[in-house]
């Protein structure tokens, strides 16, 4: 039987840059400043971390075959002569390339070790990226018109007409998720939204309009890994935190499509939130996490990721944002960094700045955003779409 990861691995510092328009900074420029906001964070020199890993989605949109390879990173933050891997997992590339991190250590092949989820999106035009692609590379048939937004509004559709959630009910994680992005400076869109706002906005795929969809972003984030018995040694007053269980699920690339598939819910999530709850010993999520931050591509998603990861039952996500138990103020506070909808989503960083934000609510350095007594904290990432899901849960 496999053995749990949990209290077998610390996070002992992170860095993010702001995510959004970065024009000014280049792939690598990004990089480096969440690795070396996350060095100083720990307290130590790049020169003790024995290895790297990479995670990012999409290198030629960087130009130049920027992050191809684990060699670029290699070269920017001073590692040298060390092991540098290159992952990538559709939209949980960033939590890939914490969860390789984490085995490594987990498996004592390295005493401490970096993560770095780095991913450039702004500086090519959408028919030069991720639409052309699908129509260029994908399926004759089904790829040919086919884009996020459209698969997820077929599932908003089928969540309104089978368990009466409404257009309103989407409308009120977007105007939460700006509320909380607000109170990130690290977020793409810091400006709050009103209800009317939302729900007269234009149509991208009906029923989701322009702030039901989360924005294409620059950004960047590290994660310094290490030994807890290391942790106690290099963060003596105690700041630094502990994976408690993660879980990875792949299902097929054409699952979303296959027969019987009801669109009310993504397998690759409910089966990685099993995983990860397993490890840490998790029976009834909603009384014993604190936060999380849970994929939000599309405000349909988080409503759809309450119901996956257990938070309400099924059908109940919309009740779940209208009574406001997700706010700051509710009872499971979620995605109090403003989600994928303010943060953006840098397909390679974006679990890893989910992590970063965990990470400051567990050590209380969250601000207007932070949640009281916060000890145990969940990540989730869905990409494929519905094709893989990681999740990750993490402890004071």
């Amino acid at each position: 039987m496999a053995e749990s990861i949990k209290d077998r691995v610390a996070i002992i510092g992170m860095g993010s840059t702001k995510f959004g328009e970065n024009f000014e900074m280049s792939f690598l420029d990004m990089a480096v400043e969440a690795a070396y906001e996350a060095y100083q964070d720990a307290g130590i020199d790049p020169k003790e971390v024995q290895a790297g890993w990479l995670g990012t989605f999409a290198p030629d949109q960087a130009g130049g075959f920027m992050g191809q390879a684990g060699s670029f990173l290699a070269t920017a933050i001073s590692l040298k002569d060390r092991p540098v891997t290159r992952v990538t997992n559709y939209c949980a590339t960033g939590m890939e390339a914490i969860r390789n991190a984490a085995f490594a250590v987990a498996a004592g092949v390295f005493d401490i070790v970096i993560a770095v989820g780095c991913e450039k999106m702004r500086d090519v035009g959408p028919r030069e990226s991720l639409i052309k692609q699908i129509i260029t590379h994908g399926h004759p048939i089904i790829g040919k018109g086919q884009t996020a937004p459209g698969m997820f509004a077929m599932m908003a559709t089928v969540h309104f007409k089978r368990f009466g959630t409404t257009k309103e009910d989407l409308a009120k994680v977007a105007v939460k998720n700006h509320y909380n992005g607000v109170r990130n400076p690290k977020a793409h869109f810091r400006k709050e939204i009103k209800l009317e706002q939302a729900l007269k906005a234009p149509l991208i795929s009906d029923p989701l309009g322009l702030f039901d969809c989360c924005p294409t972003t620059d950004g960047a984030a590290a994660a310094i890994l290490t030994t807890p018995a290391l942790a106690k040694q290099i963060k003596k007053n105690g700041e630094y935190i502990l994976v408690k269980g993660m879980g990875l699920s792949v299902v097929t690339d054409t699952r979303y499509f296959e027969p019987g598939n009801e669109y009310t819910g993504f397998h690759a999530t409910q089966n990685a939130a099993k995983l990860a709850y397993k490890d840490a010993g998790i029976k009834d999520p909603v009384k014993e996490l604190d936060c999380a931050e849970v994929h939000d591509c599309f405000t349909i998603t988080e409503i759809l990721n309450y119901e996956d990861l257990g938070l309400c039952k099924k059908g109940e996500g919309g009740a779940f944002i209208r009574e406001g138990r997700s706010a700051l103020s509710g009872d499971m506070p979620v995605n109090t960094s403003g989600g994928l909808k303010s943060c953006g989503h840098p397909i390679g960083a974006s679990g890893v700045r989910m992590t970063y934000e965990i990470y400051q609510q567990l050590l209380g350095r969250a601000g207007d955003r932070q949640i009281k007594d916060a000890e145990l904290g969940l990540i989730h990432n869905l990409g494929g779409p519905g094709s893989v899901a990681c999740v990750a849960i993490y402890g004071r």
